[in-house]
């Protein structure tokens, strides 16, 4: 536990506690615990400084086929006409293809903050046709984004489901900027896409609402 603690922050580091209990050298065997108070100040250094994973949901209806609808969301290249153009969406990998498949890499440049282009890559972790694929971040402006894109026949069409997961840098201060940006700025690309989506198919015959879910509710 103890060189376990050292790895996670410096706080666990520098207590008193640890000065009083060293980490031993590799030449003795490790203590199999260190006093309590040391573990919980590694517990609550962690609490403190790892930002939270954060979750969206939405489900749309596509008068559609099945067929169709994985069609032209299963093509990178047209990711870029669901996307709001101010964010600059462009894709700049060269080898990624036109289908998506497991395994494949595909980069882009994204302009979310000030027009400032990010780069930013993801992989194709997971693929069944006509059922689903997973898409996650390699490198980019997220800890962690991993975004599953469901797709289901239902009477009349499609049904259309993302959950996306995702997690950003900077500690507590990521945390912040999801409360005063970053959530809103999903919310309007999701929405944007919903607009962009019965443009091009055309409106849900029955009812339907334009919803994003962050962390399970309305927000």
């Amino acid at each position: 536990m103890g060189a376990r603690c050292r790895v996670i922050g410096s706080g666990c580091c520098t207590s008193k506690n640890y000065l009083q209990h060293p980490v031993p050298s590799t030449r003795h065997q490790l203590p199999n615990t260190y006093p309590e108070p040391f573990t919980f100040k590694c517990v609550i250094t962690q609490s403190i400084y790892m930002s939270k994973v954060y979750s969206l949901k939405t489900i749309q209806k596509i008068p559609i086929s099945l067929a169709e609808a994985w069609d032209f969301f299963s093509r990178p290249q047209n990711l870029k006409e669901i996307t709001p153009s101010n964010l600059g969406f462009n894709i700049i990998s060269k080898h990624h293809g036109d289908r998506m498949y497991q395994g494949q890499i595909i980069e882009y440049k994204v302009s979310p903050i000030l027009g400032i282009p990010l780069y930013w890559m993801t992989e194709i972790t997971h693929v069944e046709e006509n059922k689903f694929f997973v898409d996650e971040q390699r490198f980019g402006p997220y800890s962690l984004w991993h975004h599953q894109h469901h797709f289901k026949a239902i009477d009349g069409g499609v049904e259309m489901t993302d959950i996306v997961h995702y997690k950003l840098p900077l500690w507590f201060l990521g945390d912040i900027a999801n409360t005063i940006m970053v959530r809103a700025q999903l919310r309007g690309i999701f929405d944007h896409r919903f607009q962009a989506v019965e443009q091009r198919f055309g409106a849900w015959s029955g009812t339907q609402e334009k919803q994003v879910l962050f962390d399970g509710s309305l927000q």
